[in-house]
């Protein structure tokens, strides 16, 4: 019995020692925004070949628009130097849902590779951050409130993907979005060199 109460209190006294750690000023710090600045790529990877974009593909249409945390980010300065995957979605979108926590795993897999940029669509900035918890998408999110950035890829709902070649050149987009394995493929097949 005495062996019971003694590692209970060690187990007490352990928490309380742990918890004693953090400053007051760490345990009311919010907690970060995802999808914000942070989550921007860092430099290109060494040695990191790609597959030139065709000729004839089109241009992808430039946007500026403001990441989750308020930042400004601008789309053509991400892929000039390596392919972005744009991800449209909403948080209310059942579709979209299903396939993102594969999607950020993809992310996460190809990181600093190639850049994937989420694109949020008629939705509220908290209902947003909830989703790209429960998902744990790691990678910038912009907030489409206007819908401009969707109407210049024709997208007209969620969810929706787009992949743009380093350079500007779009190759691809799935309205109705695409699974994680699709779209490995096409990244592999059309920007990724062996």
């Amino acid at each position: 019995m005495r062996t019971g109460v003694r590692l209970a209190a060690l187990a007490v006294a352990t928490v309380l020692t742990v918890t004693a750690c953090s400053t007051p000023e760490e345990a009311s710090r919010p907690e970060p925004v995802a999808g914000g600045a942070a989550a921007l790529p860092g430099p290109v990877p060494a040695g990191l070949t790609l597959r030139p974009a065709p000729s004839n593909a089109p241009a992808a249409p430039g946007a500026n628009g403001r990441l989750t945390d308020g930042s400004p980010v601008d789309l053509a300065a991400l892929w000039a130097d390596r392919p972005v995957v744009l991800v449209f979605f909403s948080s209310w979108c059942s579709p979209c849902e299903q396939r993102q926590d594969a999607l950020s795993q993809l992310a996460r897999d190809h990181h600093d590779r190639v850049v994937f940029v989420g694109v949020a669509g008629e939705d509220k900035p908290e209902d947003v951050q909830r989703y790209l918890r429960a998902h744990r998408v790691e990678h910038p999110v912009v907030l489409d409130d206007d819908g401009r950035i969707a109407l210049s890829y024709a997208v007209r709902e969620p969810p929706a993907v787009v992949l743009v070649a380093k350079g500007g050149r779009l190759l691809r987009g799935w309205t109705g979005g695409v699974d994680a394995v699709t779209l490995d493929a096409k990244l592999k097949e059309l920007v990724l060199a062996p």
